[in-house]
């Protein structure tokens, strides 16, 4: 099994970072390719820009640690797990920390260029509702 994981320091508090990765239906607005998404109680059902539907299993969503946790169920997974943490630095600093294990191990290089972009995103998200 492969991980990988990403991290970005956000000049923004850490309840506003939290507001945004922690809204399991925002996953359209922030994750480069993911054009849209339902959830349905703990199921969330990304699209892909290719037209593609991936089904995922929500983990864990704690508000109280900061933490989302979702699990791609679909057959070309025989194992994933996503993990996003906002941590609190400081006042107005916080540091995201996305990591993803998955197996095939490919597979992990593959989300993982895409939670890098992500994080851009939800850094770019999160100063323009600090900014509001």
């Amino acid at each position: 099994m492969a991980t990988i994981r990403f991290e970005r320091r956000i000049a923004a508090p850490a309840d506003v970072v939290w507001k945004i990765v922690g809204t399991p239906e925002s996953i359209s607005d922030w994750f480069p390719g993911i054009t849209s998404c339902t959830v349905d109680g703990m199921t969330r059902v990304i699209r892909l820009a290719s037209g593609i539907e991936m089904p995922e299993k929500i983990l864990t969503i704690d508000p109280l640690i900061r933490r989302f946790q979702y699990q791609i169920t679909a057959p070309i997974y025989r194992f994933h797990r996503g993990t996003i943490d906002v941590i609190e630095l400081g006042e107005s600093d916080s540091l995201c920390v996305y990591s993803t294990d998955s197996d095939p191990d490919v597979l992990a290089l593959v989300i993982g260029g895409g939670t890098y972009g992500a994080l851009i995103e939800i850094e770019r998200l999160a100063l323009a509702q600090k900014e509001a």
